[in-house]
């Protein structure tokens, strides 16, 4: 269908678009480009008593087999990135990966960690996004958002509410919309050798060969879920086509077509196993979304 010159794709599945290569199908896909057209959608679905659900980049989330009924906005279209002495807004659809470049580019040090992250500036900040001894609340100024009741609000770090993998935007339903980073200067050369640095300790360490959506599970006080779950002889443990890697037992790939159902029926086998072995219950850090 066409919605003010913008297509909204009907009964869309969203393994293409996402980081897993799994998902069902949902009612309506959206793909805004410019704030206008996500409004015109936002609009359109609360007329039409639609459920809405807002992704980025879909690097962080697992649909399962049956998809999600409503409305899915994608905002990786939403993805401008604006430069001003010591800082950079970006919007929420921009490539994590590519606004840490950016700041190198211009001698800005503070997101060397998001070098190698899969993920949006709106996914980092709703989930405080982290990695190598940094995360967003460390350089997030403000982030603004549109809220429940249509307005637009921006705010600033200390109204962020920021936790570990948490922020206030898990509460209040506003949807990210662009991200304030705060930053410092330093040597170009030095920024580099760090944002190196990490991503080959990344490569080093994690299966970036296959299809996944990083660190399944949060760290668990007073432990760390990849050894847990090495320690439980979980990996390459199988359910369908997805498997806990054998390269880095946090990690969960897609090995051989795997689906929604086979990444969430081998979440719930792990933290089986894990709670029986060692009375730890790992929560997750992705989310698990959509009809079976």
């Amino acid at each position: 269908m066409i919605l003010n010159n913008m297509t909204i794709l009907e009964n869309q599945p969203l393994a293409p678009f996402a980081h897993t290569q799994v998902g069902g199908v949902v009612d309506y896909l959206a793909i805004p480009k410019t704030l206008t057209e996500l409004k015109e959608v936002l609009d359109w679905a609360k007329k039409a008593q639609h459920q809405v659900y807002i992704f980025g980049r879909l690097s962080n989330l697992v649909v399962r087999n049956g998809g999600l009924r409503g409305v899915v906005i994608l905002l990786h279209e939403l993805h401008t990135i604006q430069v001003t002495d010591d800082t950079i807004t970006a919007e929420a659809g921009a490539d994590l990966i590519l606004v840490a470049e950016v700041a190198m580019e211009h001698g800005l040090t503070g997101l060397e960690w998001g070098a190698g992250i899969p993920g949006s500036v709106g996914g980092s900040v709703f989930m405080n996004a982290g990695a190598y001894g940094g995360q967003a609340d460390m350089v997030v100024s403000s982030a603004t958002a549109i809220m429940p009741n249509g307005t637009i609000q921006t705010f600033l770090a200390e109204a962020l509410d920021f936790g570990y993998r948490q922020s206030i935007f898990q509460e209040n339903q506003g949807i990210i919309i662009s991200a304030t980073f705060c930053l410092k200067s330093d040597d170009q050369r030095a920024i580099k050798e760090r944002m190196d640095d990490n991503n080959y300790r990344r490569a080093d360490k994690q299966p970036l060969n296959y299809p996944s959506n990083g660190s399944v599970f949060k760290r668990p006080e007073g432990y760390f879920a990849g050894k847990l779950i090495m320690d439980s002889g979980l990996q390459g443990q199988r359910v369908g086509g997805v498997e806990v890697s054998k390269k880095h037992a946090g990690f969960m790939v897609n090995v051989a077509q795997g689906t929604g159902n086979d990444y969430e029926d081998l979440i719930h086998f792990v933290q089986d196993t894990v709670q029986e072995k060692y009375g730890v219950m790992l929560e997750t850090e992705v989310r698990i979304m959509g009809e079976r």
